[in-house]
């Protein structure tokens, strides 16, 4: 028996930032999100975000790759997504997508984090909370296609 606890906090972005996941219908789609989940064995611990990107916080089990569940999860609730009235604005999901792992002694940090959301994005734009991630991780941003889908 291997033991594991594979913790990340992922980021995913709607086609160009666009506006289009509001706060009163953003609930379904997280609950969508954590059935696409539990589906996978995939532990959820915090769902949040804004209109235009959703911040997850799950337990990865180690026989599913990462950018194998991140590109089910997208293509998943995309379809789901553009078939449901309350997202009528909805394209799809952005290429590109964060990813960082973290200690499950972070797991209440970042879980806070993704809770406060909201407050958060009164003070910093998606794009700064963005690069400080990636910058943080210690992940050079190529300018040239940073945010271009």
């Amino acid at each position: 028996m291997s033991y594991t606890k594979l913790l990340y906090h992922i980021v995913i972005i709607t086609y160009k930032r666009q506006l289009t996941i509001f706060e009163n219908h953003e609930r379904e789609l997280h609950m969508f999100m954590m059935e696409i989940c539990a589906n996978r064995e995939v532990k959820v611990y915090r769902i949040g975000g804004m209109p235009d990107h959703v911040h997850l916080l799950v337990g990865i089990p180690p026989s599913l790759a990462l950018s194998k569940f991140v590109q089910e999860l997208k293509a998943i609730s995309s379809g789901w997504l553009k078939k449901n009235p309350h997202f009528p604005a909805f394209v799809h999901w952005s290429k590109e997508f964060a990813a960082f792992s973290y200690s499950i002694r972070d797991k209440d940090m970042i879980a806070n984090y993704i809770r406060n959301q909201k407050s958060h994005h009164h003070t910093k734009t998606f794009e700064e909370e963005y690069r400080k991630f990636l910058q943080e991780n210690g992940i050079k941003i190529d300018e040239s296609t940073f945010l271009m889908d």
